[in-house]
Order: C-alpha cells, then sequence, then structure tokens
C-alpha cells in the first residue's frame, strides 16, 4: 500500500483573482481526503501588476532579460503564496513538518505549446525557502516539451474523485479558460481545453462596470445575446480541433463583440463560454450521463442558466457532488505534487498529447528555516 502523505495545493489561477491554498491526504494513486483550505484575493494593485505581466510575456524574447514587470510579478506571485501557506497553516494549527510537500502552480503569464513554450512565474525555490516546506512546481514543462499540450492537468484527480460514481461522466471547471475531463465507463479518460471560461468575460466586465468579474451574472441578465456574433465566434476553427488540446486566455480576442453594448457583450459571452463546452461533446466517444460543472463560472447564475438549457443531460455543481468547488484545482495540485515526489505521470497521451504517460514537476528543498 502506498505511504499516505499530507500534501498542499496552490492554484492562482488563468482568472487572476486570487490564490486557493488546500491541504490533502494522498497516495498519489487511489486515496484522496482533503483538509483545510482557504482563499485569498489578490488587491486590485496586483491584478493590475500581473495584467502587465501577462502582456509583457507576450513580447518577451526567449533568453533575453526578463523585463521588469515579470520579475516583479514574480516576486509579488511567490511573496503572496508563501503568505497564503503560512496563514492557512496558522489556522489549521499544523506545523510545516507534518507537510510533505507544496505543489505550487505559479501563474501562467503564456502558454504556447504549440511552439513548446509555456511559462508560470513563481519562485519554487524562494516559497520553499519562506515556508520550510519542500516545493514542487513547474508541472507543465515536461509534457510541453515533449509535444505535449501542458494541460488540463487536473484529470487525474477527476478520475479519482468519480470513482464509484456512474459513468461516462464529464467534468468541466470553468476558470479563466475552460477545459473538460471526460472518464468512460472503465475510467479512460479524455481531456481538453474547451474553449474560453470567464477571462474574456471578466476583462469585458472591468471594462463596463469597473468590478473584475461580472457578478451574479447581472450584466449579463440585462443585456441580449447576439446571435450572429455568437455564430460568427462558434466557427473558429479550434473548436473542429480534436484533442487533446489546449488554450491561452487570449486565443478569444473580444473583437467580435466589440460594437455591442456593455449588457449585450456580456450576455454574448456567457452564451459563448456555454456554447463552447457543449461543443465538446462532439469530441467524446460516448454521450455523458451527467455533467459537474466546477471553478468560478459556476457561480454565475446565467452561465449556468445557459448550459442548463443547451445541455441534454444532468448538469450538476461540484457541491452536488459533494466536492469542495472552490478548492479543486488546489487539491488537484497537492494530489500531483506527491505524485511527482513518486516519480508517477502527471499526463497521459489523451489527456494531454504527450507521447506517452508524462512524470514531471521540479523540487525545491529548502535550504533554511522558513522567514517570519
Amino acid at each position: 500500500m502506498a505511504e499516505v502523505l499530507k500534501a498542499i495545493g496552490l492554484m492562482s489561477g488563468t482568472s487572476l483573482d486570487g490564490i486557493d491554498a488546500a491541504v490533502l491526504e494522498t497516495d498519489g494513486v487511489n486515496l484522496a481526503r482533503p483538509g483545510p483550505a482557504l482563499a485569498v484575493a489578490y488587491h486590485p494593485w496586483a491584478r493590475a501588476i500581473l495584467h502587465d505581466a501577462l502582456a509583457a510575456a507576450g513580447l518577451a524574447v526567449p533568453g533575453a532579460a526578463l523585463p521588469g514587470v515579470i520579475v516583479k510579478a514574480e516576486r509579488l506571485i511567490t511573496d503572496a503564496h508563501a503568505d497564503a501557506v503560512k496563514r492557512l497553516l496558522s489556522e489549521a494549527k499544523l506545523n510545516p513538518a507534518e507537510i510533505a510537500c507544496a505543489g505550487f502552480h505559479g501563474q501562467t503569464i503564456l502558454h504556447r505549446p504549440a511552439e513548446r513554450r509555456t511559462w508560470q512565474i513563481g519562485d519554487g525555490q524562494a516559497l520553499a525557502d519562506a515556508i520550510g516546506i519542500p516545493v514542487v512546481n513547474q508541472f507543465r514543462t515536461a509534457d510541453v516539451a515533449a509535444g505535449g499540450q501542458g494541460a488540463p492537468l487536473v484529470p487525474l484527480y477527476h478520475e479519482v474523485l468519480t470513482q464509484g460514481t456512474e459513468r461516462p461522466i464529464a467534468v468541466v471547471n470553468i476558470g479563466g479558460v475552460a477545459n473538460v475531463t471526460y472518464i468512460g465507463v472503465s475510467g479512460e479518460l479524455l481531456a481538453f481545453d474547451t474553449g474560453p471560461g470567464n477571462a474574456a468575460l471578466d476583462d469585458w466586465a472591468l471594462r463596463h462596470t469597473g468590478e473584475a468579474i461580472d457578478r451574479d451574472g447581472r450584466l449579463a441578465a440585462a443585456g441580449h445575446v447576439d446571435q450572429g456574433v455568437l455564430e460568427f465566434m462558434l466557427g473558429h476553427p479550434v473548436f473542429r480541433q480534436p484533442p487533446p488540446k489546449s488554450l491561452d486566455r487570449f486565443d478569444f480576442p473580444m473583437a467580435a463583440v466589440q460594437g455591442l453594448s456593455g449588457e449585450d457583450g456580456a450576455a454574448t459571452l456567457t452564451a459563448f463560454t456555454a456554447a463552447a463546452i457543449v461543443k465538446a461533446q462532439e469530441h467524446f466517444p460516448e454521450t455523458p450521463r451527467c455533467w459537474i460543472i466546477c471553478g468560478g463560472g459556476r457561480h454565475n447564475p446565467v452561465l449556468m442558466a445557459e448550459l442548463h438549457a443547451r445541455l441534454k443531460q444532468k448538469v450538476i455543481t461540484a457541491e452536488d457532488a459533494g466536492w469542495r468547488g472552490d478548492f479543486l484545482e488546489a487539491e488537484a495540485f497537492a494530489y500531483l505534487a506527491v505524485r511527482s515526489l513518486m516519480g508517477l505521470p502527471l499526463s497521459l497521451p489523451s489527456t494531454t498529447g504527450v507521447p506517452y504517460p508524462m512524470p514531471g514537476g521540479r523540487l525545491h528543498r529548502p535550504a533554511r528555516n522558513p522567514s517570519s
């Protein structure tokens, strides 16, 4: 029997809203017992720096000196994650010595697998030194270097969570980009990014309301879907591309909705996210019995209503399935960190297109006691 370890997972998603931190007890194979968790929101000034780093990453030349804003963003990300871990340990009354490792996803600022490039900022060694716990990061690097998409990486955790559930089943995570895991009757996995998640809608809401999200879907609820614009966006060639496939948050620019009002643009972008998820089933070997919706998008009632209206099968939320929807990805990176320690694969040919089951992650051991 594999050893059961206690790990912390840390996730900062493409929606740039903050950090999710979660403790998980796992053997890295079939066992996953969630423990304490917390969410830490980024201050608006921190989100502004991260947005600047995203813009700079797209222009950065590989091998050249890093732009100052990216250096600043990486320091911010590392310090913010260290503070989140310390707060979690304090609130949960856990000693760092109890934690085998921390899975540190970092902040993705560039994802171009076709160029064999993926870039997650965050200093793993500095984080390990600050918290006094071994840190695993760079989860995507080996996969992308081998020709894989490097995403999504959560499917192996989805398979563990759905053991004992009636299959086939589809698990959708709606973060900045949306992705799906299809789990067949025998546990076979197929995973890929479906299209936009919250990122474009968040950017649109910020522009039109000054708030970084369309809270409770209010902006979209006040508008109408422009069917012509929606059909145009659904004509994007990525939807015809067979999986595995992954996307960057900027692969779906807002140009098509620029002529719409704030309300109609939000309604159309929301419908676009839902319709893209529905189109994903064209690539499934069988029709799923149920769709489980995870990620921040499940909090948007307009988006959930679109999914219920467009999907013919049962649609439930992570909470309906008995999961912690706000911390699922953080738990997943705790699980993957333990798998990395054990030398087990983090991705499969059917989840990222990598040539063979691919181990990954880079381990950083603390060089000194954690800073106070």
